[in-house]
């Protein structure tokens, strides 16, 4: 397992996260390979479904011998965050703020990700020593929210997640986003209900080059 630092480096360099939610079992590592291809290296899987330990697991066996990354997303407590952990995630997200998962995520050197709206859930994740902060949903509040956080704590990683598109996502970078988050938008269900790998991996391809775009501004 990478260490913290590493593993953030890869989800900033990967520019966004790819969050896997409702994939069966049999799907999701070709999924996560066929995303992986299209160019992400940064792969969330959500657990919130049966069997998440097991897809992660599943998805961080397919891509080990690659430079992906590997994490649990929609993690509400502390419990759900060590048995991601157990089962091969290197980073934790979560739609909320639970200091106690960011501290198992510390003592298990994972990079966590706690989700946040207002300055007092940011304050309240950094100060339980959250590694970077998901501003989630991020359409809500729109991409100046970033600005507005940052205004008063400091140059703090904000990774918006929630609606981002790639007609959206260079106001997001502009307004100073290290990556973003996104699931319907770079992962292709209707091409997974048709076991289209290609399609998926082509999904992939263009938010990836929409975040490249967006970055070279």
């Amino acid at each position: 397992m990478a260490n913290t630092n590493a593993v953030q480096d890869r989800i900033v360099d990967s520019g966004v996260v790819a969050v896997l939610r409702g994939i069966s079992e049999d799907q999701i590592a070709p999924v996560a390979r066929a995303i992986y291809e299209g160019g992400v290296t940064a792969i969330e899987v959500t657990a919130d479904g049966k069997r998440a330990s097991e897809k992660i697991a599943a998805v961080d066996r397919e891509l080990a011998d690659t430079e992906a990354v590997v994490g649990a997303g929609t993690v509400l407590d502390a419990p759900t965050a060590q048995s991601v952990i157990d089962a091969g995630a290197e980073f934790v997200l979560a739609p909320d703020c639970n200091p106690e998962m960011i501290r198992t995520c510390n003592r298990q050197n994972v990079v966590s990700i706690p989700g946040v709206m207002t300055p007092t859930e940011a304050v309240t994740g950094m100060e339980a020593g959250a590694d970077m902060l998901k501003m989630f949903p991020a359409t809500t509040v729109g991409p100046g929210h970033i600005g507005a956080l940052q205004g008063p704590l400091g140059d703090v990683d904000i990774m918006p997640t929630g609606g981002v598109s790639p007609d959206n996502v260079e106001d997001f970078f502009d307004s100073g986003a290290v990556a973003v988050g996104a699931g319907s938008a770079i992962v292709d269900y209707d091409a997974i209900a048709d076991d289209d790998m290609d399609q998926v991996e082509a999904t992939a391809r263009e938010f990836v080059a929409a975040v490249e775009d967006a970055r070279a501004e």
